[in-house]
């Protein structure tokens, strides 16, 4: 039986998605706080005895110049990805989400390995299009991840899974004096620095100050911010969540300095802990590029950091289009395509 719910309903679903093995924080109650300009509501589907089976929070933004709304479900939904029913639930609430809100398109893009066959043929099946890159950004959430699965590992046992280089610069760090601390919102300044010369440096757009200050906020607990210091002075940072049991590096930062005193391996191994500190199943290092054959790349390097912590590649399926108007469709993505040649141009002249 499927349900759209009322906000008093709320703490029902947070409760569901957080305990599921499928949860994301993404998912939370919590994420519509960080996500302010849009809109939110929740669809569950119920078994025989009205317990949640299912969930899936979506996000709402209205097109301003066409009038119609896109649906999104970040890493959605969270339910067992192989029970029919209760996607075809989730889906009928999805729907009629649509209908209120003249959707032109829903999207998701659900933790689902590119290789699940049944789900791939049931998403099919569903009217569902896919959508995926060969190097894994092309897509809103990245598509391949690296992960360290934690199975039950102690401290110990996991620096011994670690390469012997990484192992080495964590040693050098400490040996520096690199002090990690857990901060609160009054560090962002510094965050924001370094956050911004690691944006220079890499060649990706960065997000507002005022941002993570909603995601430390939303988040609360289940959100960090950790800086690490050499010599008095910040050079780096990141923005980890703990949520459904899993510690996600959602967002990091590195300073030009003082690179050689390995501050970045210091934090990992820090933000790792807190994983395992709170019996957690998978630390996520997120996205990494889908070429690990080029060494030359410029993502390798990237891709070679977190190897170094004995984790795997995971390459996720992509995202997943239900389309009710086509031609608004076609039409908004020219109109995203045109803005992001402008962009591009603009970024050119500023040079």
């Amino acid at each position: 039986m499927l349900e759209i719910l009322r906000r008093e309903q709320y703490p029902e679903y947070e409760a569901f998605v957080s305990a599921h093995p499928r949860g994301e924080f993404m998912q939370s109650t919590l994420w519509q706080q960080v996500k302010d300009n849009w809109q939110w509501e929740a669809v569950v589907s119920r078994d025989d005895e009205g317990k949640i089976a299912g969930a899936c929070g979506v996000l709402i933004r209205r097109m301003p110049v066409f009038g119609a709304a896109m649906l999104y479900a970040p890493r959605g939904p969270v339910c067992d990805i192989h029970d029919r029913r209760v996607l075809a639930d989730l889906q009928a609430g999805i729907d009629a989400l649509a209908k209120k809100h003249n959707a032109y398109i829903f999207k998701m893009d659900p933790d689902v390995a590119a290789g699940d066959e049944a789900f791939l043929r049931l998403a099919n099946s569903m009217g569902f299009t896919r959508f995926y890159g060969p190097d894994g950004f092309e897509t809103i959430q990245a598509r391949f991840n690296y992960r360290l699965y934690l199975n039950g590992r102690g401290r110990e046992e996991l620096l011994a899974g670690f390469t012997q280089k990484t192992r080495y610069n964590i040693r050098v760090a400490q040996k520096h004096g690199v002090e990690m601390r857990v901060a609160g919102p009054e560090a962002l300044d510094d965050f924001m620095r370094i956050y911004r010369t690691t944006g220079e440096r890499d060649g990706f757009n960065t997000r507002p100050k005022e941002y993570f200050a909603k995601m430390l906020s939303a988040l609360g607990d289940h959100c960090r911010l950790y800086m690490g210091f050499y010599q008095g002075e910040a050079v780096c940072g990141a923005i980890a969540t703990n949520y459904a049991g899993k510690v996600c590096y959602v967002y990091g930062a590195s300073d030009n300095a003082h690179r050689n005193v390995m501050p970045n391996y210091l934090m990992q191994w820090e933000m790792i802990q807190w994983a395992v500190d709170t019996g957690c199943t998978v630390y996520d290092f997120q996205g990494i590029s889908g070429d690990l054959t080029n060494e030359q790349g410029h993502m390798y390097g990237l891709y070679r950091f977190k190897r170094g912590f004995g984790g795997q590649v995971d390459e996720l399926a992509g995202e997943f289009d239900r389309i009710y108007r086509p031609v608004m469709n076609r039409l908004v993505a020219l109109g995203i395509r045109a803005n992001d040649r402008l962009r591009t141009l603009r970024r050119k002249l500023r040079r």
